[in-house]
Protein backbone atom coordinates (compact mmCIF):
# COMPACT_ATOMS: atom_id res chain seq x y z
CA UNK A 1 0.00 0.00 0.00
CA UNK A 2 2.86 2.04 0.69
CA UNK A 3 4.30 2.34 -2.73
CA UNK A 4 1.02 2.65 -4.15
CA UNK A 5 0.35 6.01 -1.97
CA UNK A 6 4.02 6.95 -2.44
CA UNK A 7 3.38 6.27 -6.79
CA UNK A 8 0.44 8.72 -6.46
CA UNK A 9 2.11 11.32 -4.75
CA UNK A 10 5.20 10.79 -7.21
CA UNK A 11 2.62 11.99 -9.36
CA UNK A 12 1.09 15.21 -8.53
CA UNK A 13 3.63 16.77 -6.46
CA UNK A 14 7.61 17.28 -6.03
CA UNK A 15 7.67 14.37 -3.84
CA UNK A 16 8.86 12.74 -6.65
CA UNK A 17 12.35 14.59 -6.18
CA UNK A 18 12.75 12.75 -2.61
CA UNK A 19 10.87 9.80 -3.99
CA UNK A 20 14.34 7.17 -4.06
CA UNK A 21 15.68 4.57 -3.41
CA UNK A 22 19.60 4.06 -2.33
CA UNK A 23 21.99 3.89 -5.30
CA UNK A 24 23.76 0.06 -5.25
CA UNK A 25 23.44 -3.24 -6.23
CA UNK A 26 20.09 -5.18 -4.76
CA UNK A 27 19.06 -9.08 -5.08
CA UNK A 28 16.15 -10.18 -6.38
CA UNK A 29 14.86 -13.54 -5.63
CA UNK A 30 17.86 -15.83 -5.10
CA UNK A 31 20.39 -14.37 -7.35
CA UNK A 32 23.77 -16.17 -8.04
CA UNK A 33 26.89 -15.58 -9.89
CA UNK A 34 24.87 -16.18 -13.28
CA UNK A 35 22.32 -14.35 -12.66
CA UNK A 36 21.50 -11.25 -15.21
CA UNK A 37 22.31 -7.65 -13.90
CA UNK A 38 19.71 -5.13 -14.64
CA UNK A 39 20.68 -1.36 -14.56
CA UNK A 40 17.71 1.09 -13.88
CA UNK A 41 17.56 4.80 -11.95
CA UNK A 42 17.52 5.30 -8.11
CA UNK A 43 13.77 7.09 -8.79
CA UNK A 44 11.37 4.28 -6.66
CA UNK A 45 8.58 3.97 -9.32
CA UNK A 46 11.44 3.74 -12.12
CA UNK A 47 12.82 0.79 -9.88
CA UNK A 48 9.40 -0.55 -8.42
CA UNK A 49 8.49 -1.32 -11.83
CA UNK A 50 11.26 -3.18 -13.02
CA UNK A 51 10.63 -5.29 -9.33
CA UNK A 52 7.13 -6.10 -10.73
CA UNK A 53 8.24 -7.03 -14.37
CA UNK A 54 11.08 -9.40 -13.00
CA UNK A 55 9.53 -10.81 -10.08
CA UNK A 56 9.93 -14.64 -10.39
CA UNK A 57 13.31 -14.20 -11.74
CA UNK A 58 16.26 -14.40 -9.94
CA UNK A 59 17.99 -11.17 -10.90
CA UNK A 60 20.79 -8.31 -9.57
CA UNK A 61 19.47 -5.19 -9.75
CA UNK A 62 22.03 -2.37 -10.49
CA UNK A 63 20.89 1.42 -9.34
CA UNK A 64 22.13 4.44 -10.55
CA UNK A 65 21.89 7.87 -8.41
CA UNK A 66 20.13 9.56 -11.04
CA UNK A 67 19.11 12.11 -8.36
CA UNK A 68 15.60 10.41 -8.30
CA UNK A 69 14.62 11.39 -12.06
CA UNK A 70 13.37 8.79 -14.38
CA UNK A 71 15.60 6.85 -16.91
CA UNK A 72 14.32 8.58 -19.56
CA UNK A 73 14.90 12.21 -18.52
CA UNK A 74 18.41 11.09 -16.51
CA UNK A 75 19.77 10.06 -19.31
CA UNK A 76 18.69 13.37 -21.45
CA UNK A 77 20.44 15.18 -18.44
CA UNK A 78 23.33 12.90 -18.37
CA UNK A 79 22.53 11.32 -15.02
CA UNK A 80 21.99 7.99 -16.23
CA UNK A 81 25.13 8.40 -18.09
CA UNK A 82 28.77 6.29 -19.03
CA UNK A 83 30.31 8.04 -15.84
CA UNK A 84 27.50 7.33 -13.27
CA UNK A 85 27.29 3.56 -14.96
CA UNK A 86 31.40 2.90 -14.85
CA UNK A 87 31.57 4.37 -11.05
CA UNK A 88 28.73 2.31 -9.67
CA UNK A 89 29.74 -0.84 -11.02
CA UNK A 90 33.39 -0.42 -9.89
CA UNK A 91 31.50 0.78 -6.25
CA UNK A 92 30.13 -2.50 -5.58
CA UNK A 93 32.53 -4.18 -7.63
CA UNK A 94 30.13 -6.04 -9.78
CA UNK A 95 33.00 -8.24 -11.35
CA UNK A 96 33.50 -10.21 -7.88
CA UNK A 97 29.70 -10.70 -8.04
CA UNK A 98 28.84 -12.22 -10.77
CA UNK A 99 31.14 -14.95 -13.15
CA UNK A 100 29.84 -13.21 -16.75
CA UNK A 101 30.43 -9.77 -18.15
CA UNK A 102 27.51 -8.66 -19.43
CA UNK A 103 25.27 -6.00 -17.79
CA UNK A 104 21.07 -4.95 -18.91
CA UNK A 105 20.39 -1.33 -19.70
CA UNK A 106 17.07 0.09 -20.57
CA UNK A 107 16.81 1.30 -23.99
CA UNK A 108 15.44 4.71 -23.41
CA UNK A 109 18.70 5.30 -20.98
CA UNK A 110 20.81 4.68 -24.34
CA UNK A 111 21.03 8.24 -25.36
CA UNK A 112 23.41 8.48 -21.81
CA UNK A 113 25.05 5.63 -22.26
CA UNK A 114 28.48 5.07 -24.03
CA UNK A 115 28.45 1.40 -24.37
CA UNK A 116 31.90 1.02 -26.03
CA UNK A 117 33.22 3.36 -23.38
CA UNK A 118 31.76 0.95 -20.41
CA UNK A 119 33.32 -2.11 -21.67
CA UNK A 120 36.36 -0.83 -22.27
CA UNK A 121 36.69 0.73 -18.51
CA UNK A 122 34.90 -1.92 -17.01
CA UNK A 123 34.94 -4.94 -18.92
CA UNK A 124 31.12 -5.09 -18.72
CA UNK A 125 29.21 -5.38 -22.52
CA UNK A 126 26.29 -3.20 -22.16
CA UNK A 127 23.03 -4.72 -23.66
CA UNK A 128 20.55 -2.47 -24.25
CA UNK A 129 16.74 -4.03 -23.20
CA UNK A 130 13.22 -3.72 -24.28
CA UNK A 131 11.53 -0.01 -24.23
CA UNK A 132 8.97 -1.40 -21.68
CA UNK A 133 10.31 -3.79 -18.29
CA UNK A 134 6.83 -5.74 -18.83
CA UNK A 135 9.07 -7.26 -22.15
CA UNK A 136 11.73 -8.40 -20.44
CA UNK A 137 10.96 -11.69 -19.50
CA UNK A 138 10.83 -12.75 -23.07
CA UNK A 139 13.54 -10.98 -23.89
CA UNK A 140 15.51 -13.03 -21.45
CA UNK A 141 14.00 -15.95 -23.15
CA UNK A 142 14.62 -15.23 -26.26
CA UNK A 143 18.76 -15.26 -25.63
CA UNK A 144 18.81 -10.93 -25.25
CA UNK A 145 16.91 -10.83 -28.80
CA UNK A 146 14.88 -7.61 -29.10
CA UNK A 147 11.37 -8.10 -31.56
CA UNK A 148 10.47 -4.92 -33.24
CA UNK A 149 7.38 -4.52 -30.59
CA UNK A 150 10.40 -4.43 -27.69
CA UNK A 151 12.61 -1.65 -29.64
CA UNK A 152 8.66 0.19 -30.69
CA UNK A 153 7.70 3.35 -28.19
CA UNK A 154 4.33 3.93 -27.14
CA UNK A 155 3.04 6.73 -25.68
CA UNK A 156 -1.12 6.07 -25.34
CA UNK A 157 -3.28 8.59 -24.10
CA UNK A 158 -4.01 6.90 -20.65
CA UNK A 159 -0.15 7.64 -20.47
CA UNK A 160 -0.31 11.63 -21.27
CA UNK A 161 -3.51 11.57 -18.76
CA UNK A 162 -1.19 9.91 -16.02
CA UNK A 163 1.29 12.55 -16.19
CA UNK A 164 -0.81 15.77 -16.83
CA UNK A 165 -1.17 16.80 -13.05
CA UNK A 166 2.82 16.56 -12.90
CA UNK A 167 2.50 20.07 -15.33
CA UNK A 168 -0.77 21.11 -14.21
CA UNK A 169 0.09 21.15 -10.65
CA UNK A 170 3.15 23.81 -10.93
CA UNK A 171 1.03 25.97 -12.92
CA UNK A 172 -1.50 26.30 -10.73
CA UNK A 173 0.90 26.94 -7.40
CA UNK A 174 1.98 30.22 -9.63
CA UNK A 175 -1.65 31.11 -10.57
CA UNK A 176 -2.64 32.87 -6.93
CA UNK A 177 0.38 35.34 -7.79
CA UNK A 178 -1.05 36.20 -11.56
CA UNK A 179 -4.45 36.46 -10.02
CA UNK A 180 -3.06 39.16 -7.78
CA UNK A 181 -1.22 41.00 -10.24
CA UNK A 182 -4.53 40.57 -12.34
CA UNK A 183 -6.44 41.97 -9.31
CA UNK A 184 -4.63 44.76 -8.58
CA UNK A 185 -4.15 46.40 -12.07
CA UNK A 186 -7.74 46.06 -12.81
CA UNK A 187 -8.89 47.44 -9.90
CA UNK A 188 -6.60 50.19 -9.13
CA UNK A 189 -7.62 53.84 -9.45
CA UNK A 190 -6.57 57.55 -8.69
CA UNK A 191 -8.74 57.38 -5.73
CA UNK A 192 -7.78 53.36 -4.27
CA UNK A 193 -8.65 49.90 -5.47
CA UNK A 194 -12.21 49.48 -6.91
CA UNK A 195 -13.50 46.04 -6.20
CA UNK A 196 -16.00 47.10 -8.57
CA UNK A 197 -13.49 47.47 -11.67
CA UNK A 198 -11.72 43.97 -10.16
CA UNK A 199 -14.70 41.98 -10.85
CA UNK A 200 -15.65 43.38 -13.85
CA UNK A 201 -12.14 43.85 -15.66
CA UNK A 202 -10.32 41.47 -13.53
CA UNK A 203 -12.50 38.28 -14.23
CA UNK A 204 -12.06 37.58 -18.13
CA UNK A 205 -8.42 37.55 -17.63
CA UNK A 206 -8.37 35.36 -14.32
CA UNK A 207 -10.62 32.50 -16.92
CA UNK A 208 -8.26 33.08 -20.11
CA UNK A 209 -5.24 32.29 -17.03
CA UNK A 210 -7.22 29.35 -15.85
CA UNK A 211 -8.21 28.40 -19.43
CA UNK A 212 -4.64 28.19 -20.69
CA UNK A 213 -3.38 25.80 -17.86
CA UNK A 214 -6.49 23.59 -18.81
CA UNK A 215 -5.10 24.08 -22.67
CA UNK A 216 -1.24 23.88 -22.08
CA UNK A 217 -0.99 21.17 -19.75
CA UNK A 218 -4.47 19.00 -20.42
CA UNK A 219 -5.47 19.35 -23.62
CA UNK A 220 -2.20 19.79 -25.54
CA UNK A 221 -0.71 16.78 -23.88
CA UNK A 222 -4.55 14.31 -24.44
CA UNK A 223 -4.71 15.72 -28.07
CA UNK A 224 -0.27 15.40 -28.50
CA UNK A 225 -0.63 13.32 -31.73
CA UNK A 226 -3.93 14.75 -33.29
CA UNK A 227 -2.44 19.01 -33.11
CA UNK A 228 -0.65 19.56 -35.80
CA UNK A 229 3.47 20.26 -36.70
CA UNK A 230 6.06 18.48 -33.89
CA UNK A 231 6.97 21.67 -32.31
CA UNK A 232 5.24 21.24 -28.68
CA UNK A 233 5.46 25.18 -28.16
CA UNK A 234 3.54 25.75 -31.66
CA UNK A 235 0.89 23.13 -30.69
CA UNK A 236 0.22 24.48 -27.51
CA UNK A 237 -0.01 27.56 -28.95
CA UNK A 238 -2.78 26.61 -31.07
CA UNK A 239 -4.75 25.46 -28.45
CA UNK A 240 -4.19 28.12 -26.74
CA UNK A 241 -5.40 30.05 -29.24
CA UNK A 242 -8.41 28.22 -30.06
CA UNK A 243 -9.46 28.61 -26.17
CA UNK A 244 -8.74 31.97 -25.55
CA UNK A 245 -10.50 33.04 -29.16
CA UNK A 246 -13.58 31.04 -27.53
CA UNK A 247 -14.06 32.58 -24.50
CA UNK A 248 -13.06 36.28 -25.90
CA UNK A 249 -16.19 35.59 -27.74
CA UNK A 250 -18.47 35.49 -24.63
CA UNK A 251 -16.25 38.28 -23.01
CA UNK A 252 -15.85 41.09 -25.27
CA UNK A 253 -13.33 43.39 -23.48
CA UNK A 254 -12.35 46.62 -24.93
CA UNK A 255 -9.89 46.38 -27.65
CA UNK A 256 -6.65 46.64 -25.82
CA UNK A 257 -7.32 44.34 -23.13
CA UNK A 258 -8.45 42.21 -26.01
CA UNK A 259 -5.30 42.41 -28.11
CA UNK A 260 -3.42 41.75 -24.85
CA UNK A 261 -5.03 38.88 -23.89
CA UNK A 262 -4.68 37.38 -27.58
CA UNK A 263 -1.13 38.02 -27.80
CA UNK A 264 -0.30 36.56 -23.98
CA UNK A 265 -3.14 33.73 -23.10
CA UNK A 266 -2.05 31.45 -26.21
CA UNK A 267 1.94 32.33 -25.53
CA UNK A 268 1.59 31.44 -22.20
CA UNK A 269 -0.30 28.06 -23.16
CA UNK A 270 2.50 27.29 -25.46
CA UNK A 271 5.11 28.00 -22.30
CA UNK A 272 3.60 25.33 -20.63
CA UNK A 273 2.80 22.97 -23.30
CA UNK A 274 6.63 23.05 -23.80
CA UNK A 275 7.15 21.86 -20.39
CA UNK A 276 5.95 18.72 -21.29
CA UNK A 277 8.84 17.46 -22.71
CA UNK A 278 10.32 16.15 -20.17
CA UNK A 279 7.72 14.14 -19.55
CA UNK A 280 7.64 12.31 -23.28
CA UNK A 281 9.65 10.75 -25.58
CA UNK A 282 8.24 12.63 -28.75
CA UNK A 283 11.24 14.79 -28.87
CA UNK A 284 14.77 14.76 -27.88
CA UNK A 285 17.13 17.21 -25.84
CA UNK A 286 18.17 19.30 -29.02
CA UNK A 287 14.49 19.40 -29.93
CA UNK A 288 13.76 21.11 -26.53
CA UNK A 289 17.19 23.32 -26.45
CA UNK A 290 16.23 24.35 -30.16
CA UNK A 291 12.65 25.36 -28.83
CA UNK A 292 13.59 26.70 -26.19
CA UNK A 293 16.33 29.35 -27.79
CA UNK A 294 13.23 30.19 -30.09
CA UNK A 295 10.70 30.53 -27.80
CA UNK A 296 12.00 32.43 -24.85
CA UNK A 297 12.63 35.55 -26.17
CA UNK A 298 9.15 35.60 -27.81
CA UNK A 299 7.38 34.32 -24.54
CA UNK A 300 8.94 37.79 -22.90
CA UNK A 301 9.01 40.32 -25.59
CA UNK A 302 5.17 39.07 -25.93
CA UNK A 303 4.49 39.57 -21.89
CA UNK A 304 5.93 42.83 -21.91
CA UNK A 305 4.46 43.90 -25.22
CA UNK A 306 0.65 42.51 -23.33
CA UNK A 307 1.85 44.55 -19.99
CA UNK A 308 2.31 48.04 -22.13
CA UNK A 309 -0.96 47.30 -23.78
CA UNK A 310 -2.55 46.66 -20.31
CA UNK A 311 -0.79 49.46 -18.74
CA UNK A 312 -1.88 52.02 -21.84
CA UNK A 313 -5.55 51.38 -21.39
CA UNK A 314 -5.46 52.25 -17.28
CA UNK A 315 -4.20 55.61 -18.22
CA UNK A 316 -6.57 55.68 -20.84
CA UNK A 317 -9.23 54.93 -18.36
CA UNK A 318 -8.14 57.56 -16.10
CA UNK A 319 -7.86 60.17 -19.01
CA UNK A 320 -4.27 60.68 -18.52
CA UNK A 321 -3.81 59.63 -22.44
Amino acid sequence: MGDYIGAIQSRISNFRMRYSVEPGLYALGEPDAESDVFVTANYKLSFDILRKELKGLNAWILVLDTKSINVWCAAGKGTFGTDELVGRINAVQLHKVVNHRKIIVPQLGAVGVNARAVQKQTDFKVYFGPVYAKDIPAYIEAGCKKTPEMRMVRFPIIDRLILTPMEIIPAMKKFPLFALIVLLLFGLQPSGIIFNDVLSGGMPFLLLGLISILSGAFITPVLLPFIPFRSFAVKGWMAGMIFTYAIMQIMRPDILPAISSYIFFPLASSYIALQFTGSTTFTGMSGVKKELKIGLPIYLISAGISVILLLVHKLHQWKVL
